[in-house]
């Protein structure tokens, strides 16, 4: 495999520890972590690996991860060269890079003058890892604003998505390519100061209801749509609150005691730590309530 990666002339690395690039801040390493500066480099990485059976993964921001302790084998690409993390503005169009940081996407478009994305402030996400799983929440998701998604498949073919052809859903997309390239997002013009208020305001809800400053992978569970005996529908939060598991441990992963869909990596925390818990929450709350929690993050592999 290294033959043909040097033969690509693209930066990559072995046995790169991925613990560092999540928010879990455990796991194992990348057999082969590769950071192309191309869309040409990163087509070819794709049809070369294709070729050769080799398996791949795309690491965004990390920031809804869980890399297994064993590490993972094959090619995990990182879309972090700036060409892939530049974004363009145009009348009420914006054009990123699906490595831009999504967080700098809200703030960029708010301080433009430009209203669609400012719902997903404190949601911490790549542009593309953001498209993939319809990031949002109670203000909003951020498939409402998209209009065209450039991407390529695993063979390394590119095309385009456009909004007629998209999917949009709970934590969901219909997009199956392996690489979400750019995203282009239809805007409305409004009043920069306003937007950055909202967007300060969406911020500092989250501050104060979520444990933002502890290791996480932001909600571990997505909202299952069982209601309860009265007819309400609770959040996955609401279900493991009820369950009693508030700050509950296994070895050095917990159940935040702020908010409940939040599970905390602590000093000497393994992945093997937090897997073993959420299997744990998941089966106390089906065998109490009956309730189904499906997980939001990603387990590699």
């Amino acid at each position: 495999m290294h033959a043909w990666l040097d033969d690509l002339n693209i930066p990559y690395k072995t046995n790169e520890p991925l613990a560092p690039l999540t928010w879990y801040k455990v796991g194992g390493a990348a057999q082969v972590l590769a950071e192309p500066s191309s869309v040409q480099q990163l087509t070819a990485l794709a049809s070369q690996c294709h070729t050769a059976d080799v398996p791949t993964r795309v690491l965004g921001l990390g920031a809804n991860l869980l890399v297994a302790d064993q590490g993972v084998d094959g090619v995990v690409v990182r879309l972090s060269d700036p060409a892939f993390r530049q974004v363009r503005i145009e009348g009420t169009t914006v054009v990123a890079g699906g490595g831009f940081e999504l967080a700098k996407l809200v703030l960029t478009t708010a301080r433009a003058g430009l209203a669609g994305l400012e719902c997903l402030a404190g949601i911490p996400a790549s542009v593309g890892g953001a498209i993939r799983m319809n990031a949002g929440g109670v203000f909003g998701d951020i498939g409402q604003a998209v209009k065209r998604v450039m991407v390529a498949d695993a063979t390394g073919q590119v095309y385009y998505r456009d909004r007629d052809d998209l999917e949009f859903s709970y934590r969901r997309t219909n997009i199956v390519a392996r690489y979400i390239l750019s995203v282009q997002f239809d805007l409305s013009p409004d009043d920069p100061k306003a937007l950055i208020r909202r967007v300060k305001e969406i911020f500092l809800y989250k501050k104060n209801t979520q444990p933002l400053r502890e290791g996480s992978a932001g909600c571990a569970f997505k909202n299952p749509d069982q209601p309860d005996p009265q007819g309400r529908r609770l959040s996955a939060g609401q279900w493991i609150d009820k369950a009693s598991l508030k700050n509950f441990a296994i070895g050095g992963a917990r159940v935040s005691d702020r908010h409940a869909n939040f599970i905390i990596t602590d000093r000497g925390c393994t992945a093997g730590d937090v897997i073993t818990l959420i299997n744990h929450v998941q089966k106390t709350v089906a065998d109490r309530f009956g309730v189904a929690l499906e997980r939001e993050v990603v387990e590699w592999p």
